[in-house]
């Protein structure tokens, strides 16, 4: 059975990816920070339904925490064959000039360090070059990443405009150790993670923009990453699929 280790997983775009996955024959790690109940919710249900599922908590800014997340995950599951790089954090819209160092520091731990840390624990299990049978790992970057998002949050903008990047270099420095590494741009998805930037309602403001005029779902982006995990991309590695709408 294939193992499959996602980040962020208690809410949102991950719990519907650590759902789908199970679905599709993974047992999945869901890992979360903060949200226990939650996490313990999302395992529940997979078992529920036949799956296998453990929750583990992990701060993936922490090489410790990253460590532990990773050996756990292959003493209860097995070595993990997928990486899910999803945990992200966002905070209260504002322009640039009103952000602080802390802010800052905040934002590229989570968002960038952390999907270091977690990339590179997942090709030192997966890659051939250390004995593993290869494996495939999805980034979860945003549509941020090419707009910029001025006058709310360039900061994550520009921390996912970072996956972006290290989704190219990465893909192309493993490509021959039998790991594809791959990337999904959200556009504007229906989760939770609008509510920490102070704008619950944010995707019925900005949904006119959208070609398709609508927000999208936390499952229709589950379903483009599980795509990419799978054979049937077995010839895709370095590429950024846009799951936004048409915008």
């Amino acid at each position: 059975m294939p193992v499959l280790i996602v980040t962020g997983a208690s809410s949102g775009i991950g719990a519907a990816t650590a759902r789908l996955a199970a679905q599709r024959g993974y047992a999945v790690c869901v890992n979360f920070l903060r949200s226990e109940d939650a996490a313990g919710q999302v395992v529940a249900g997979i078992t529920a339904g036949g799956g296998h599922a453990i929750a583990v908590r992990a701060n993936v800014s922490v090489e410790a925490d990253v460590a532990h997340l990773f050996e756990t995950t292959e003493r209860e599951l097995g070595r993990p064959t997928g990486l899910v790089n999803n945990a992200a954090t966002l905070e209260r819209q504002m322009r640039l000039d009103a952000m602080d160092a802390g802010r800052l520091q905040r934002m590229f731990a989570t968002n960038v360090i952390g999907s270091f840390l977690c990339a590179g624990e997942a090709v030192r299990r997966m890659s051939k070059r250390y004995g593993g049978a290869g494996g495939a790992i999805v980034n979860v970057s945003s549509g941020a990443a090419k707009y910029g998002s001025p006058g709310e949050y360039v900061d994550y903008a520009a921390s996912k405009g970072a996956i972006d990047t290290m989704t190219v270099g990465l893909a192309r420095e493993v490509a021959e150790e039998g790991i594809r590494v791959n990337c999904v741009r959200p556009g504007h998805i229906r989760t939770g993670l609008h509510a920490k930037g102070g704008e619950p309602d944010r995707v019925d403001r900005v949904q006119s923009l959208v070609p398709m005029q609508r927000g999208g779902t936390p499952e229709e982006v589950a379903a483009a990453i599980l795509w990419l995990l799978s054979d049937e991309a077995s010839y895709i590695t370095g590429t950024i699929v846009d799951v936004a709408g048409g915008r």
